[in-house]
C-alpha cells in the first residue's frame, strides 16, 4: 500500500506543457498516494497562461483551490477574479459550466485540482467547437478510446451502414 499522504512541497512536476498560451506544469500524484476514485494534481501557471482550453465535462466534476497568485476564472459566460484561498466548483454540464483558469497576475499561479474519475468522459470545447470522447480500456483489455471531433461534423445514425443483412459465412 502506498503512503496515503504527500506534502505539496515534495511533489514532482511530471506533466509539463509548453504550447504558447497553454503552458503549465502539473504534478499528478493521485495514484502515488493510493487514490482510486478521485484525481489530484498541483498545477502551476506562469503569468499570461492557462493550463487547458475553455471546456466542460459531462461526467467528471472538478474543484480547484487557489494556493498562490491571482488570476481569472472563465465560467460559462462570466469571468471571476481568483486569488489565494479561493475554492472553485466546476460541476458537470455543457457550455453553461465550461471553465478555464487564467493567470492574469505577475507571478506564478498555483492551485490544487481535485476531480472525480470516470472510465468514460465527454468534454466540450465551446471556443473551438470540439468534442472529446475518452473511454478507458477495461482491466486486462487492450486499448481504449481517445478521440477529438469538430462538433458540427454530425452524421445520421445509419450513415455508412448497409441496409442489407450481413452475409453469412458458409
Amino acid at each position: 500500500m502506498n503512503k496515503p499522504v504527500v506534502n505539496l512541497a515534495d511533489v514532482e512536476f511530471d506533466d509539463v506543457e509548453d504550447n504558447g498560451y497553454f503552458t503549465s506544469r502539473r504534478a499528478l500524484f493521485s495514484a502515488g498516494i493510493g487514490a482510486r476514485k478521485l484525481g489530484y494534481n498541483l498545477t502551476e501557471l506562469p503569468p499570461g497562461s492557462a493550463q487547458c482550453p475553455f471546456h466542460s465535462h459531462r461526467e467528471e466534476e472538478e474543484m480547484f483551490l487557489i494556493l498562490e497568485g491571482e488570476g481569472e476564472l472563465r465560467f460559462g459566460s462570466q469571468r471571476y477574479p481568483v486569488r489565494a484561498h479561493d475554492v472553485i466548483a466546476c460541476p458537470t454540464g455543457g457550455a453553461e459550466v465550461a471553465h478555464q483558469i487564467i493567470n492574469t497576475g505577475t507571478r506564478p499561479l498555483r492551485y490544487l485540482a481535485l476531480s472525480t474519475q470516470s472510465p468514460i468522459e465527454v468534454c466540450e470545447y465551446p471556443d473551438s467547437n470540439k468534442v472529446g470522447v475518452w473511454a478507458s480500456a477495461s482491466l486486462g483489455a487492450p486499448g481504449g478510446l481517445r478521440k477529438m471531433f469538430k462538433a458540427d461534423a454530425v452524421v445520421d445514425y445509419y450513415e455508412g451502414e448497409s441496409t442489407q443483412p450481413p452475409a453469412r459465412d458458409a
